[in-house]
C-alpha cells in the first residue's frame, strides 16, 4: 500500500515537472526582451540609437532544447535551465540587430531538437504547437505595441521556422508586407520563391522581403547539406548578393564566445546553398576542425555584417517612406 502510494506521487509528481504553463504575453515575464523592461542585455551593443525609435525587431531564438536524454517533445517556457540558455544565445545573437530598432524578444513552449528527423512521430505537432506560441506573441505585440512602425523579423534555424511561418500568415500578400523592412532567416532551407508575394532579396538595400543562409566549412557537401539546403536560397552575408567570393579583407566582424568582434576573420564563399568559409581567425581557431559544420554560428559569424545591413535596409525604408509622403 505504502509503495503503491510512493509509485502515485512520483508519477504525480513527474506529471507536474512535465507540464507546460501557457503562454500569456500580457505578462513580461513571458518575454526575454521587451522595451518597457528596464534590464535589457542589449544596452552593451547599443552605440547608435538613432533608429530605435523608427522600427521595431521581432526576433525568434534558436533551438535550446537539445537534451537527449528528454523525451518531452516541447519544453514549458517557465523551465529555468532553457530559459537561461534562451537568453545566453538571444544575447549573443539578437545583438546584431539591437541597433536597428526596439526589440520584441518571446519566450515560447520550445520543440526538441529531434523534431526535424522525427516529423511523423511527433515532430510535427511539437514544432506547430511551439509556432503558436511565437504567433500569439506576434499578435499580441501587433495589437499592442506596433503602432504601424516597420518591422524586421530575425530568427535562426528553429526560429527561422518560426519565421518563415510568420512570413506566410501575417505579411504574404497581405496590407503589412507593407511594414516589412526585411527577414533575416539564416539556418534553414528557404527556396527563392518560398512565398507568393515576398521576394528574395539580392541586393544589400532593397526591403519588403528576405534573405537567408546556412553556413558550412570548405567540405561541405555532407549528408546535412544534401538533405537539407542543396539548391536552397543562399545571400553572401558579407556582400549581401549572391557573389561567389568575398575575400576576408571584406568581412565586417564575427563576435565570438568570448563577446569580442574579430574583423576580416575568413573568406566567403557561396555555392549551390551553401555559404562556406575558411577556418575563422580567431583564438582557439584549431578547434574548428571539431565541427562538422557553421550552422552554430550562422548569425555571430557575420554579427557585425549584419548589423550594418540591417541599419542600411532600415534607413533605405525610411527613405522611400519619405519619398512616397512627398509625392503630390
Amino acid at each position: 500500500m505504502i509503495r503503491a502510494l510512493l509509485v502515485s506521487l512520483i508519477f504525480i509528481q513527474q506529471l507536474s515537472l512535465n507540464a507546460q504553463i501557457k503562454a500569456d504575453y500580457s505578462n513580461p515575464g513571458h518575454w526575454l526582451i521587451i522595451p518597457e523592461d528596464n534590464q535589457n542585455i542589449l544596452a552593451p551593443y547599443i552605440t547608435d540609437s538613432s533608429l530605435i525609435s523608427y522600427a521595431d525587431v521581432f526576433y525568434v531564438y534558436p533551438t535550446v532544447f537539445t537534451d537527449k536524454k528528454n523525451e518531452n517533445w516541447n519544453v514549458s517556457i517557465d523551465d529555468n535551465e532553457q530559459r537561461k540558455k534562451a537568453m545566453h544565445v538571444t544575447r549573443l545573437q539578437s545583438s546584431a540587430w539591437a541597433e536597428s530598432g526596439r526589440m520584441f524578444v518571446p519566450c515560447y513552449t520550445q520543440a526538441h531538437l529531434r523534431s526535424y528527423t522525427e516529423l511523423e512521430s511527433g515532430g510535427r505537432k511539437a514544432l506547430l504547437e511551439a509556432y503558436n506560441d511565437v504567433k500569439q506573441a506576434f499578435i499580441y505585440y501587433m495589437e499592442h505595441h506596433n503602432n504601424g512602425r516597420p518591422i524586421i523579423i530575425a530568427g535562426h534555424s528553429q526560429g527561422s521556422t518560426h519565421g518563415m511561418l510568420l512570413l506566410k500568415d501575417f505579411f504574404d500578400g497581405k496590407k503589412l508586407q507593407e511594414q516589412l523592412i526585411c527577414a533575416y532567416l539564416p539556418g534553414i532551407g528557404l527556396d527563392e520563391n518560398e512565398f507568393k508575394s515576398i521576394p528574395f532579396l539580392k541586393n544589400e538595400i532593397d526591403t519588403g522581403g528576405f534573405v537567408s543562409w546556412n553556413t558550412f566549412k570548405r567540405r561541405y557537401r555532407t549528408k546535412k547539406f544534401k538533405n537539407w539546403y542543396e539548391g536552397k536560397s543562399a545571400i553572401n552575408p558579407v556582400t549581401w548578393d549572391q557573389q561567389k567570393y568575398a575575400a576576408r579583407k571584406l568581412h565586417k566582424g564575427f563576435l565570438f564566445w568570448d563577446d569580442k568582434l574579430y574583423v576580416q576573420s575568413f573568406h566567403t564563399h557561396i555555392e549551390n546553398g551553401a555559404v562556406w568559409i575558411s577556418i575563422p581567425h580567431v583564438p582557439f581557431r584549431s578547434l574548428a576542425w571539431t565541427l562538422d559544420d557553421y550552422h552554430i554560428g550562422d548569425i555571430n559569424l557575420f554579427w557585425k555584417d549584419i548589423q550594418i545591413n540591417a541599419k542600411k535596409r532600415v534607413n533605405a525604408y525610411q527613405q522611400k517612406e519619405i519619398a512616397k509622403s512627398q509625392k503630390p
